[in-house]
C-alpha cells in the first residue's frame, strides 16, 4: 500500500493550462502546520473493518525554498481482529523556482521498514526535462519528462487552473515517495468557491476550489490509478475535507488544528 504525500480524466496539455492562467499572479502560498484527524470512510469489500489515525503537515518558508514535512500514521484492523500499524515520514526541500528538490520517505509497517527512499532531483529550467538521482533504496539516475512539476509547483499549479476556470488538467509530478521517478496525474476541478466562513479565520475570507487528483505509473497500458485523493484546496495551499482512496478502502481526513506560519523572507 502506498501511503500518500500530499494527491483518469481528460488529458490536457499543461502548456494550455499555464498560457490560459498567464495574467493571473501566481498564488500565495502559505507556510501552516496542520492536523488532520482519519476515519475510515469506506471500506470496499475488503477484509478493513476500522481504521483511524492522524495525519500532521507543515510547510515553512525557507527563504529560497519550502521546508514541508508530512507524517501519516495510521490503524488498521482487519476481520481477524489484527491491528496493523503504519506510519508514513516525507520530508522535502523545494526550491520556489521550481527546480529542486530534496526528498526523504520512510514508510513502516509495525515497526519493520517496508518502503525507503532518499536522494534529490533538479530541472533544466522550469517546465523543463531533469533528473532524480537517489542514494536510497540504491544509486540511480531516472530521468524526469519535461513538464515535471515538484509537490509544491503542484499545488501552486492546480490553484492557478482553478482560478483560470480550467476542470481538467494533467500534470507529470516528481514527489521521490517511490523509486520510479516521475508519475503521471490527472486532476478534475469542480468549482471556484467565492470565501464562505470556516472554524479558521485564517482561510474564512479566502476563495476555494474541490479538486480530485488520480496518481498514474507512467507506463502506457496504465488505466487504473495506484492512488486517488479528493480535497478542497483554498487559494492559499490549505487543505481540508479530505477523502484518501488506497482502492481497497477510503480514509476521510478532516483538518482539527491549523496554525499560520511567519514567512522568514
Amino acid at each position: 500500500m502506498r501511503l500518500p504525500a500530499v494527491l483518469a480524466v481528460v488529458l490536457l496539455a499543461v502548456s494550455a493550462c499555464f498560457a490560459h492562467a498567464a495574467d493571473l499572479a501566481p498564488p500565495m502560498l502559505a507556510a501552516h502546520r496542520a492536523l488532520y484527524a482519519l476515519a475510515l470512510g469506506n471500506a470496499r469489500d475488503s477484509d478493513v473493518i476500522a481504521a483511524h489515525g492522524t495525519m500532521g503537515y507543515e510547510v515553512l518558508d525557507a527563504c529560497d525554498g519550502w521546508a514541508v514535512r508530512q507524517r501519516l500514521d495510521m490503524t488498521v484492523t482487519n476481520t481477524d481482529g489484527q491491528d496493523i500499524h503504519m506510519v508514513s515520514d516525507y520530508a522535502t526541500w523545494e526550491a520556489k523556482d521550481g527546480t529542486k528538490l530534496r526528498f526523504h520517505m520512510k514508510q513502516t509497517t509495525d515497526t519493520a521498514v517496508t518502503a525507503q527512499t532518499d536522494g534529490e532531483a533538479s530541472l533544466e529550467r522550469p517546465g523543463g526535462p531533469g533528473t532524480a538521482h537517489y542514494t536510497v533504496p540504491k544509486q540511480t539516475i531516472v530521468a524526469l519528462p519535461p513538464g515535471t512539476l515538484f509537490p509544491m509547483a503542484h499545488t501552486a499549479a492546480i490553484i492557478s487552473a482553478a482560478r483560470a476556470g480550467k476542470k481538467f488538467i494533467a500534470l507529470p509530478l516528481f514527489d521521490g515517495t517511490d523509486d520510479h521517478g516521475a508519475e503521471d496525474t490527472s486532476i478534475v476541478i469542480t468549482d471556484w468557491k467565492p470565501p464562505f466562513k470556516t472554524d479558521w479565520p485564517f482561510l474564512s475570507d479566502l476563495p476555494s476550489t474541490r479538486v480530485r487528483l488520480a496518481f498514474f505509473d507512467r507506463k502506457p497500458d496504465t488505466i487504473t490509478p495506484s492512488y486517488q485523493v479528493g480535497m478542497r484546496y483554498w487559494e492559499n495551499g490549505v487543505a481540508d475535507d479530505m477523502q484518501m482512496d488506497f482502492g481497497d478502502f477510503i480514509m476521510d481526513a478532516k483538518l482539527t488544528k491549523l496554525t499560520p506560519l511567519p514567512h522568514k523572507c
